[in-house]
């Protein structure tokens, strides 16, 4: 039977695969350290026991019927004024939007903004923007980064594709990379895209920026989060932020994400998102407005959660650093946000001891999956080249003593290749 071209032509996730592979050796009674998957083992790293009490008690006050389609009131209100507190921002409570997570939020970005055929431009790793630009039959337009710019574009790069365009999909700090923009590598950034909008003809679209922050609370050391509308006023009535408790808060499975950007723009998302059924739970909601008003136990949570994350990611870090002294050819950069670390191993046109040729990233990541006992995600899942031997680690489904006795095994595997 003949199904949609949409259908037909939308690709499988590399992680999914991936995935699979992992399930089948542990049935067969392996462990496995599983560095590939976005998310956080909750028996690791639970929710704040503040929220998960908050969650139980609003289940205990019925609160389970439908909520408003843009979200109830008391949280819009309450992330109006956490944005304030947190980056200054200055957001109303019909500039704001509450969905099941982040994922229909971008969606309902690109499906309010984007016609078939619009030039949609984004950074190349970056996450599922490719797949977006499917999902809505827009020009995507994937612009590569390299490891001198710790992986994300800078205005140089961008400069020769956004002519043109109808969105800019960008991610700080970003998945895959864990890596951030500095402050003036943003700035050069919004200035792009302001001198774009001012080339524009009365009637034509302008350029359109999506910013995604879920991880900006995630930030290590001396690295400071940057958005655009901080940075350059003018850029409000053209932003569209993305957000949420999801990652901040080890909550991916309690569903409350929030993005926020003109009126007009979230209140045609707000009907796609109402046609989706794409809602936060009612009583996830309630919960999470009353625990986001209380300050104490939100910054003693990411406090703890930040220090452990940041434990992780440098013994990874350390680990990989320690291989590379040794001759192995591997390489990292340093973890500067978010959950992720990026790690080079290039073992191409290496040959395994039953004597397979490692000709690509996923050819390594499956060897060091049998021999390693730990899996990655090659940054091709991100829509990069497939030949590029970068991948993303992370670290919210291990343990540190899980990280900690991986590194000497993927020394060991190497060592076997000739």
């Amino acid at each position: 039977m003949s199904i949609s071209k949409l259908a037909q032509n939308l690709k499988g996730s590399e992680i999914i695969k991936i995935a699979g592979e992992i399930n089948e050796l542990k049935k067969a009674g392996q462990n496995i350290a599983n560095l590939t998957i976005g998310d956080f083992d909750s028996n690791i790293y639970p929710i704040p026991g503040e929220l998960k009490s908050e969650i139980i008690d609003a289940y205990n006050h019925n609160q389970t019927n439908y909520p408003p389609a843009d979200g109830v009131l008391d949280l819009r209100q309450t992330v109006s004024g956490f944005l304030k507190e947190n980056f200054n921002l200055d957001y109303a409570s019909n500039e704001i939007l509450i969905s099941g997570g982040s994922r229909p939020l971008i969606y309902a970005t690109y499906l309010a903004l984007v016609d078939p055929g619009d030039k949609v431009v984004y950074p190349a790793p970056s996450w599922n923007n490719n797949h977006y630009c499917d999902l809505t039959s827009a020009d995507g337009v994937a612009v590569p980064t390299h490891p001198h710019n710790n992986f994300m574009p800078t205005a140089a790069e961008l400069s020769e594709y956004i002519k043109g365009a109808t969105l800019l999909a960008l991610c700080s700090p970003l998945n895959p990379t864990g890596t951030m923009f500095s402050k003036e590598n943003l700035e050069e950034i919004c200035d792009l895209v302001i001198e774009e909008n001012k080339s524009r003809k009365e009637g034509e679209k302008p350029l359109y920026l999506l910013y995604d922050q879920i991880y900006s609370q995630l930030t290590f050391g001396d690295h400071q989060h940057y958005n655009p509308v901080s940075l350059r006023p003018e850029l409000r009535d053209y932003t569209v932020f993305i957000d949420g408790a999801s990652k901040c808060f080890a909550a991916t499975g309690v569903r409350v994400g929030w993005g926020f950007g003109p009126a007009h723009i979230i209140d045609n998302m707000k009907a796609i998102i109402g046609h989706m059924g794409a809602w936060a739970p009612k009583a996830e909601q309630v919960a999470t407005s009353h625990f986001l008003k209380n300050s104490p136990a939100v910054q003693n949570y990411l406090a703890e959660f930040k220090q452990r994350i940041q434990q992780s990611l440098e013994a990874l870090y350390k680990g990989i650093k320690h291989l590379k002294a040794q001759g192995f050819p591997v390489d990292a950069i340093e973890p500067m946000g978010a959950i992720y670390l990026t790690v080079k191993i290039d073992l191409k046109g290496k040959v395994t001891p039953d004597g397979k040729v490692l000709r690509s990233p996923s050819d390594i990541n499956f060897y060091l999956i049998q021999e390693a006992k730990g899996a990655l995600v090659p940054f091709s899942a991100f829509g990069t080249d497939e030949d590029l031997a970068w991948f993303r680690t992370s670290v919210g489904a291990c343990s540190y003593e899980e990280i900690e006795s991986l590194i000497p095994r993927i020394g060991e595997a190497i060592k076997k290749l000739s």
